[in-house]
């Protein structure tokens, strides 16, 4: 049942905009995903940020959304490894579309690794980290490490929500900055 609710509030998006929101927006709602089996991907590209963007993520998950059923990046790996013929390029994926234009609902070749992955795991909902990034100081911001996402329906490819999340002002070699990042997106995903 908190399947089906999940995946119904995952078909709610936003209306359409003119160009990707900026740090602290976001286009469409997170569902309440407690109890619901969700594969997270690996972070797929960074700029700027040292360290292991993916393994901070999976480490804020696990502490801040211990009732989700995440499907982490290496169990994901594994299950590939049992089922190489699904073909998919889980650290590259094609989510360059992200960081270009509004996407409300995923095409093929993105969609149908989506598919193939809830075949194999059953997840019904994505994470997919599409960047780790690092915004400069400006005369108006702080520096500070920035995560891009979406929470995506792996059954009908449609994008439930999509934002940027910013950690705490920081230098973009304090492992911190991107901890903080990938705390908050936690925070943000997992409702706490």
């Amino acid at each position: 049942m908190r399947a089906v609710v999940a995946a119904a509030a995952l078909v709610l998006w936003a209306c359409a905009s003119a160009s990707p929101p900026a740090a602290g927006e976001s286009r469409g709602a997170v569902p309440a995903l407690i109890g619901v089996r969700v594969m997270v991907m690996p972070v797929q590209s960074t700029r700027g940020v040292p360290g292991d963007a993916t393994s901070e993520l999976v480490y804020a998950l696990r502490a801040r959304g211990p009732a989700v059923r995440w499907v982490m990046p290496d169990t994901l790996r594994a299950q590939l490894a049992r089922a190489p013929a699904l073909d998919v390029p889980l650290d590259g994926l094609p989510v360059g579309m992200f960081l270009q234009v509004e996407v409300n609902r995923l095409g093929d070749p993105m969609f149908g690794y989506l598919r193939r992955l809830n075949a194999l795991t059953g997840a019904p909902v994505a994470l997919i980290p599409v960047e780790a990034r690092y915004r400069a100081t400006t005369a108006e911001r702080p520096g500070a490490v920035e995560l891009v996402a979406a929470l995506v329906d792996a059954q009908s490819g449609r994008v439930g929500w999509f934002g940027i999340v910013e950690g705490e002002a920081g230098d973009a070699a304090s492992p911190r900055s991107l901890a903080s990042a990938a705390d908050a997106l936690a925070r943000l995903v997992a409702g706490r």
